[in-house]
């Protein structure tokens, strides 16, 4: 009983350790959408039609350092970076591209860090 209870200890020492380097961590959101009002999405979808024309990568950066980069994928292959800056430890911000009628099938959009790590990721389709 008393090593449960040592275990038990112990793996809640780590947890609460994780927790704090966690809060600390980057974080951040992807929202693919028809366009920002007020500093806040609209139009938000997983599926487009092909007349859309323009769409738009909304994020919220939660203790980012300098810029992120809004990486736009269409299928495999990168069609528009787009660096951000991050003045804020809550900072909204967003990219836009220009979406042919030619252009349909899958996408996604990455929300990258200055060292290169993908913070979120919206995948989306153009039909």
């Amino acid at each position: 009983m008393r090593k449960a209870v040592v275990i038990g200890l112990v793996a809640f020492a780590v947890l609460g350790v994780a927790l704090v380097l966690a809060e600390d961590a980057p974080f951040a959101t992807a929202i693919v959408c028809t366009g920002v009002k007020d500093r806040t999405p609209e139009g938000a979808a997983e599926k487009f039609p092909a007349s859309v024309g323009q769409l738009t990568c909304f994020s919220e950066i939660k203790n980012g350092r300098d810029k992120v980069v809004h990486v736009w994928y269409h299928g495999d292959t990168e069609v528009r970076r787009v660096e951000l800056p991050v003045k804020a430890e809550r900072w909204r911000t967003w990219s836009v591209k220009n979406v042919a009628a030619t252009m349909t099938g899958p996408w996604r959009v990455d929300v990258v860090d200055a060292d290169g790590k993908v913070l979120a990721s919206s995948k989306f389709v153009v039909e």
